[in-house]
């Protein structure tokens, strides 16, 4: 939860605002594990959970972190040949690991896929040749300890960008790190945890969640990880994020319903504005809790695309709570626009603007930079005088109307404040077009404490 921690008064005007205190106990370690995950963020790490038959996962330290404690390698296998699919960031500068998923999910047209293979603390991206081979080695060896002698290996790869192996991810240490991995893999609650610690970076708490549920008369499970709190604004996918199900799906119902999923979640949440080079979200299915196959737009597709799209959107949720220097979490909901595509383009607009960030760090109820961010949105058929603005507090109490109508309302700044002051809320901006279709984009503000945390990330 991106929960306040300490406060201090500050007198700012006719008001007196309450900010985040910034001291260097705030700060980030580099490193997540249970004695670093801030209290206010603990009851958003599962203590148990139900995770789907036929996978094998868990998480080491290999040697890419320097402290000589902190899981930085994660692997996950699937105990029978998976479907797959993943969605990956369009960023020109593609790092490595997403060049080489891509491949290898094309390759087998979705199916065969036997599992994932993730380190933290370097990116492998912008690396050149170097950090193909590197990439291609990793994959290689988990291939051989499945018996796979064609590509069959998800490769994803997270931390600083723009440095080689040789110095920040020593691919010797991976290479005989993954059989160790191997070795100590689990199906356990714990086994879980330990691979989504391993992927973290800057996160303060690792991101899992799992989830029961039936399509027909079948039970199946789903269990999902993701990473990030900065770098973060998607177009396609963003961070890592990775599910595993035992349901049986085909692999084009697969890809359309991870496509829509991740459009309404992980492509519907910013931190900062940055798409990284290695943005990509991916799903296994396996088959093993039995079932005829999910095929697209057969019998079943459309439940299974509810829940992927659910679960998907808590898991993204997660990132945006451990947003970097975040004291908020805000969801921007737009409704009555032309198209969903018109409701998410102005939804994204308002959620990564700088001075709706810092309004919201502030607390200040300036609402005019939330319609100046609707305004240059370059959204067609917005009609100001139409154009409704409002906060809704999240404890079930009545929404504060700041613009009805294109008419500023005589805002009660008191409470205002109050809300603002709200680990959660919402900005609801009703555009008044008469098409009915709404979107929301999930996003945090923008402290001090960012700006600090990415000016040191590297020292």
């Amino acid at each position: 939860m991106l929960a306040i921690q300490s406060s201090k008064v500050f007198g700012v005007g006719a008001f007196s605002k309450i900010r985040p205190a910034f001291t260097a106990s705030r700060l980030r370690l580099y490193a997540t594990g249970p004695a670093t995950v801030p209290a206010g963020k603990v009851k958003y790490v599962p203590t148990s959970g139900e995770y789907p038959t036929g996978y094998k996962v868990g998480g080491i330290h290999c040697g890419v972190k320097k402290d000589g404690k902190s899981l930085d390698l994660a692997l996950v296998i699937s105990d029978l040949p998976a479907s797959a699919a993943a969605v990956f960031t369009k960023n020109v500068f593609k790092a490595a690991p997403v060049v080489l998923s891509r491949e290898t999910i094309d390759n087998r047209s979705g199916r065969g896929i036997r599992g994932l293979v993730a380190n933290s603390g370097c990116a492998n991206a912008v690396t050149g040749k170097g950090g193909l081979e590197d990439g291609i080695a990793m994959g290689k060896e988990v291939d051989k300890l499945v018996g796979e002698s064609k590509p069959s290996t998800i490769i994803m790869s997270t931390g600083v960008i723009g440095q080689r192996q040789v110095t920040s991810l020593p691919i010797q240490k991976i290479l005989t790190g993954i059989p160790k991995a191997h070795e100590i893999l689990g199906s356990t609650h714990e086994s879980w945890l330990s691979t989504a610690k391993a992927i973290c970076t800057t996160d303060t708490f690792p991101k899992l969640a799992s989830h029961v549920f039936t399509v027909g008369p079948h039970t199946y499970r789903i269990a999902g990880m993701a990473k990030g709190a900065g770098m973060i604004h998607p177009n396609m996918a963003t961070l890592l994020g990775f599910m595993a199900t035992d349901a049986p799906v085909e692999p084009a119902a697969l890809s359309s319903i991870l496509t829509y999923a991740v459009e309404r979640s992980f492509n519907a949440i910013s931190v900062d504005g940055d798409m990284s080079t290695n943005d990509t979200v991916a799903i296994l299915a396996n088959g093993a809790a039995g079932g005829p196959a999910i095929k697209e737009g057969g019998q079943g597709y459309e439940e299974l695309k509810s829940i992927v799209t659910k679960f998907a959107e808590d898991l993204a949720k997660l990132v945006v709570r451990d947003g970097e220097g975040a004291t908020k979490f805000v969801t921007v909901a737009v409704k009555d626009a032309r198209t969903f595509a018109d409701a998410k383009q102005v939804a994204s607009t308002i959620a990564r603007s700088p001075l709706v960030k810092t309004a919201l760090y502030g607390r200040d109820a300036n609402w005019g930079r939330i319609l100046c961010a609707t305004g240059y949105s370059g959204v067609e058929g917005v009609v100001p005088e139409k154009t409704n603005v409002s906060f809704i507090p999240t404890d079930g109490s009545a929404e504060l109307k700041l613009l009805v109508n294109g008419e500023p309302e005589n805002v009660n700044e008191e409470r205002a404040s109050e809300i603002l002051a709200m680990e959660d809320l919402e900005i609801r901006v009703t555009l008044g077009t008469g098409g009915g279709q709404e979107a929301v984009y999930y996003t945090c503000d923008l402290s001090h404490e960012y700006v600090t945390i990415n000016g040191d990330y590297r020292t």
